[in-house]
């Protein structure tokens, strides 16, 4: 599967917006944004900002929201084609699809510093999902899922060690969390109100109705 492999510091500035993608790296003074708050590339530093116009808004935004939970651009569009034929609103239901994988739960429960991370445990097998191991960062979770460490050392000290490095960062609201145990059960479903950074998912639906 493809995959993003160059610094992703750069993302983060060309968004001119924190996407955390070092998980709680980027809150210390050694954020790329921070020191350079300006687009990346040569001429980053001598070019003005300019008023985006409606598709450029609509694509920052695109491009955010796929940074930001590290897909490459035919798989979000894959998300965006099953929720435009689900039944709902389409930018609830994509950003429900986005939010229900297991990569990004695992980063939302403080298992893993990043989504990067995250991807990378499911990958080795640290991941199971009720009592069946699963290797596909890309799982949907749906409610009733049991997220639990393999029983293994390897992967239960990582996930302490994880768990000490993000004590601080406030469990979503549609897991119960038992860290102690090394396990989460899904409650519900996602909501908009679960996702802390801010998104305009309509600017996306628009983007792609065209």
């Amino acid at each position: 599967m493809a995959r993003y492999i160059n610094a992703v510091c750069r993302l983060c500035r060309r968004e001119q917006e924190k996407l955390f993608l070092k998980g709680t790296k980027c809150d210390t003074g050694k954020c790329a944004l921070t020191k350079r708050a300006y687009a990346p590339g040569q001429h980053g530093p001598k070019r003005t900002r300019t008023k985006l116009s409606n598709y450029g808004l609509q694509l920052r935004e695109k491009q955010k929201v796929k940074r930001t939970y590290g897909l490459m651009e035919r798989q979000f569009r894959k998300y965006f084609a099953i929720a435009s034929k689900s039944k709902g609103v389409t930018g609830k239901i994509l950003l429900q699809l986005l939010e229900r994988r297991l990569d990004n739960a695992i980063f939302r429960l403080g298992w893993a510093i990043s989504r990067a991370q995250a991807r990378q445990m499911v990958g080795h097998g640290h991941i199971q999902v009720n009592s069946r191991g699963v290797n596909i960062s890309s799982f949907l979770l749906k409610t009733n899922d049991v997220i639990q460490a393999a029983p293994k050392d390897k992967a239960r000290e990582l996930i302490r060690q994880n768990l000490e490095v993000t004590k601080d960062r406030s469990v979503a609201g549609w897991f119960e969390s038992s860290p102690k145990e090394f396990k989460a059960s899904v409650i519900r479903l996602p909501e908009k109100e679960d996702i802390q950074q801010p998104i305009e998912e309509q600017l996306i639906v628009e983007l792609y109705s065209k």
